[in-house]
């Protein structure tokens, strides 16, 4: 095994939330030193009030540095006080639920360093389980109100072995260029968690800057390590409440009224699609939930003012979505 130039700077700071990660967090761990040992990279795990023995299991790693929040503050306030803990270029995030593969680390600063209008870059995330099978190879958002993970359950093939812009960057295995960062804003903390990484991408959009997918970099990815499973009355609760928050902070309203249609039958089809699996009642509320959140939660107070400057910004972004409705069912 290679060691790092002692002179070799480093770029980047990967940034692992944890809440009782103690199955996955040491092999996770474990795969970063072996990376980093080659390319270095600082490491910071922030925990979420853990019982179950992950946070001191991660102090006890050489070269980890542990904040402890005392509570479960969710995915977003976890990733942004390791990101304000942070000194270097660029953020790397990373679930410990998952392992990388060696070169992660210098693929992921490389696909930022040779585009400098990109904000974000995403991993290629192999299932944990199957890992001749994607679990996403980008994020995608379009005008159903839909965002998706591209590639999820599929072969690994080809079709994901080169880089592309995507609409944003899944943030279990991302890298955020912080400058960018400084300028548009961290992870809004109303999120808790689920579609941040969307929220933050879209953002990003809207000043002009794009989002990357970086095949080079692998992981391999557990899923639903936190929540319990896919399907679940406290995912669907926020993942349902942040579709709506991510709609009524980032688009304008003339933008709202254009897409509403389409709006409208794709959280009429999710809604029929929850409640045959009986999660109806918790869909619905989550969407009551969303709405309060931006106009009696304080949640008008992120919303990305409308400039003119970005007019054409706002016009790509809308033939992204009608565009994704088409990348959604053709896969």
């Amino acid at each position: 095994m290679g060691s790092a130039d002692p002179g070799e700077a480093m770029k980047s700071t990967i940034v692992i939330p944890n809440y009782n990660g103690i199955k996955y967090l040491e092999n996770c761990l474990s795969s970063i030193r072996e990376d980093t040992e080659e390319h270095p990279a600082r490491i910071i795990v922030v925990d979420n009030g853990s019982t179950d023995g992950s946070a001191e299991a991660a102090e006890r790693t050489e070269g980890v540095q542990v904040i402890r929040m005392g509570e479960n503050t969710g995915f977003c306030r976890a990733v942004n006080a390791g990101i304000l803990a942070s000194d270097t270029p660029y953020v790397i995030l990373l679930n410990n639920d998952l392992t990388i593969d060696k070169g992660f680390v210098r693929a992921m600063e490389e696909a930022l360093e040779r585009d400098e209008k990109a904000f974000s870059a995403g991993a290629q995330m192999r299932m944990m389980r199957e890992p001749d099978r994607m679990d996403n190879a980008g994020d995608y958002y379009c005008a159903l109100g839909w965002a998706y993970d591209y590639g999820k359950g599929k072969k690994a093939s080809k079709r994901y072995e080169s880089a592309r812009k995507v609409f944003a960057a899944c943030g279990g295995a991302a890298i955020y260029r912080r400058s960018i960062l400084e300028e548009i804003g961290l992870f809004d903390e109303r999120h808790f968690a689920y579609l941040e990484d969307v929220d933050i991408g879209y953002r990003a959009g809207i000043y002009g800057y794009h989002n990357l997918y970086e095949p080079k970099a692998v992981v391999y990815h557990a899923g639903s390590a936190a929540s319990g499973s896919r399907y679940n009355e406290f995912k669907i609760n926020l993942s349902s409440a942040n579709s709506i928050y991510l709609i009524e902070k980032n688009m304008p309203f003339l933008q709202v009224v254009v897409n509403l249609p389409l709006l409208a039958a794709g959280f009429c089809i999710k809604a029929l699609f929850f409640w045959k699996k009986g999660f109806g009642k918790i869909y619905l509320r989550g969407l009551m939930r969303g709405f309060r959140i931006y106009y009696k939660e304080g949640g008008r107070e992120m919303h990305v003012p409308f400039r003119w400057k970005h007019l054409g910004n706002y016009l790509r972004i809308q033939w992204e979505l009608w565009i994704n409705i088409i990348r959604r069912f053709l896969g």
